[in-house]
Order: C-alpha cells, then sequence, then structure tokens
C-alpha cells in the first residue's frame, strides 16, 4: 500500500500535528474563549469603528421631517406587535391595531430619527437608555424597529415610494442593524492590534497550506499522483 515511506510519514505527522492544533483551537484556553469566538470578537471590535454612518443618516432624516406616511403592516407573534407598537407610539406615530395587523400614520422623518436615536445609544453601548424609554429589554426594542421597518419598506413600494422605501433601507442597513449587532461590543483601532492581526493572518495562511501539503504527503505515500492525460484525436 506505502509507495514511498519518507513522504508517508511526513504527510501523517502533518495531519495529526494539524488536528492537535486544531483540538487546542477548538478549546477555551482564549480568555474563556476558542480561538475561533476570540478571533472573531477581535475583527469586530476593529470593523466597529469603520461602521458608524449613524450621525450622517441622522442628517438626512430631517429632510424627511413634515413627510406623512400612512401604512398598513403586520407582524408576529404577538409580543413583536406590542413591541412595535410601544416605539413607534413614543416617536410620536398614531398606531390602531387589529391583532398583528397595525396601521401606522405619523411622520416619517420624526419615525426615521426615533429609530435612529436608539441606534446611536446601542452602537455606544447606552442600551439602559432604551430599555427606560420602552420598558422592554434594549435589543428587543430595536428588533422591533428593524422588523416593523422591513415591513414598511414592502407597504412604501406598493405605494410606489420608492424614494422613500430606499432610504429606509438605508437607516435599516447602516442604523439599526449596526447598532444591534455591534451592541456591547468596544471599538478598538486596527493600529492598537497590529500585532494580534498579523500573527492571525500569518497563522491562517500557514495553516492552510499546513493541511494541504499534509494531504499531498500522504497520497505521495500512497503513490498516488496526478498526470497529464493522453489527447485523443477525434
Amino acid at each position: 500500500m506505502i509507495r514511498n515511506k519518507k513522504a508517508f510519514v511526513q504527510g501523517a505527522l502533518l495531519n495529526v500535528s494539524f488536528f492537535v492544533v486544531l483540538a487546542v483551537m477548538f478549546s477555551p484556553l482564549f480568555g474563556g474563549e476558542n480561538a475561533f469566538h476570540a478571533s472573531d470578537r477581535l475583527f469586530n471590535t476593529i470593523s466597529k469603528g469603520s461602521t458608524y454612518y449613524i450621525p450622517g443618516l441622522q442628517e438626512k432624516a430631517k429632510e424627511w421631517e413634515g413627510k406623512e406616511v400612512n401604512l398598513e403592516i403586520s407582524l408576529t407573534p404577538d409580543r413583536l406587535a406590542d413591541n412595535a407598537v410601544k416605539v413607534l407610539m413614543t416617536a410620536g406615530v398614531m398606531v390602531g391595531r387589529e391583532e398583528q395587523a397595525l396601521k401606522i400614520r405619523g411622520d416619517f422623518g420624526k419615525i426615521l430619527s426615533a429609530a435612529l436615536a436608539d441606534s446611536d445609544a446601542m452602537y455606544h453601548n447606552r442600551g439602559e437608555e432604551v430599555s427606560s424609554r420602552y420598558g422592554i429589554p434594549e435589543k428587543e426594542a430595536l428588533f422591533a424597529w428593524w422588523s416593523a421597518f422591513m415591513q414598511m419598506d414592502k407597504a412604501l413600494k406598493e405605494q410606489k415610494e420608492f424614494k422613500a422605501a430606499k432610504f429606509l433601507q438605508e437607516v435599516v442597513a447602516k442604523g439599526v442593524e449596526v447598532g444591534y449587532n455591534y451592541y456591547g461590543i468596544a471599538p478598538e483601532s486596527a493600529k492598537s492590534k497590529a500585532g494580534i492581526l498579523t500573527f492571525a493572518l500569518v497563522f491562517y495562511v500557514i495553516y492552510t497550506l499546513w493541511f494541504g501539503y499534509a494531504i499531498l504527503l500522504l497520497f505521495d505515500g500512497f503513490g498516488l499522483e496526478m498526470k497529464k492525460g493522453a489527447k485523443k484525436e477525434v
């Protein structure tokens, strides 16, 4: 079975050591986390500083003040619909409800500004401001904004309010989702983490080649190789 003993032994050692390192990476040895969670947290802290578009969105939202919207959306389950009513009514929106159906009437610009104010507080890890405003957990409040906006986007498009829908999508993507996803994360600059970043990227390249050569040498040990096929005339 083994044609090249030296290559086989090298490949076997590389494979064993690869999976030993992989087992270590899955262990909670990195501040109580495994290597994958720790690296994910590292890159999140670095990326957070480059995703702060909320102030610019708040300025654009003022341009929509005075624009009244009259929309009907549907939200399930009941808890989500309840939360949506709370956040919308606190923003000065008139909300009529029939089970999961919500009839919304209010100033589009003020609705967006209220959601962005919550998103900004969450981005800066001031979740208590949001939870005290509505009497519900802060992440539930922001999820209620997100859910309501996704349905409002559909309703606006049905009314052919495409410009308003486009800006609403921007508020969701660069405001609400950013505030929700980065909540609880402390921002760091790439410069302050240059050493660990360099190590992570170099290790990723080496570890990928490590497994590639392990398989290559193992197959070489078995005498398996690729050869160019003979050209056949048709």
